[in-house]
């Protein structure tokens, strides 16, 4: 069995009261807002989020660049395609007529062959 303390109460007071101690030095310990290492180190901290607000800022700007590039991009192809589909129809309409020319003129051409027989 272990050794029985009668002061457990006592010395924990005195360990809570030691802690209390140790962390007011610490912060009488500080330096005051206005020392040169606190004002050095508070700049340092603001050109840092200054640089990381610089940076967001230009990706931002390289992002909305590439995206209008991409739609600039997808408009061209788009025109192009919508022109090639202008042209497409455009030769199908021709060959159609061409087509039906050429028909017709093999249709007139059995016609009048035809007629030139009925009329021997």
């Amino acid at each position: 069995m272990g050794q029985f303390r009668t002061n457990q109460l006592v010395d924990r007071l005195d360990a809570i009261a030691k802690a209390r101690q140790v962390t007011l030095a610490r912060f009488r310990a500080r330096p005051a807002a206005d020392d040169p290492v606190v004002l050095a180190r508070e700049a340092a901290r603001r050109a840092v989020v200054q640089a990381r607000d610089v940076r967001a800022t230009e990706r931002d700007a390289a992002r909305l660049a590439a995206e209008a590039e991409r739609a600039v991009e997808a408009q061209a192809a788009m025109a192009h395609a919508a022109a090639e589909l202008v042209r497409e129809a455009a030769e199908k309409a021709e060959r159609q007529a061409n087509l039906a020319a050429e028909q017709k003129a093999t249709r007139d051409a059995r016609f009048a062959a035809r007629k030139a027989r009925a009329r021997r």
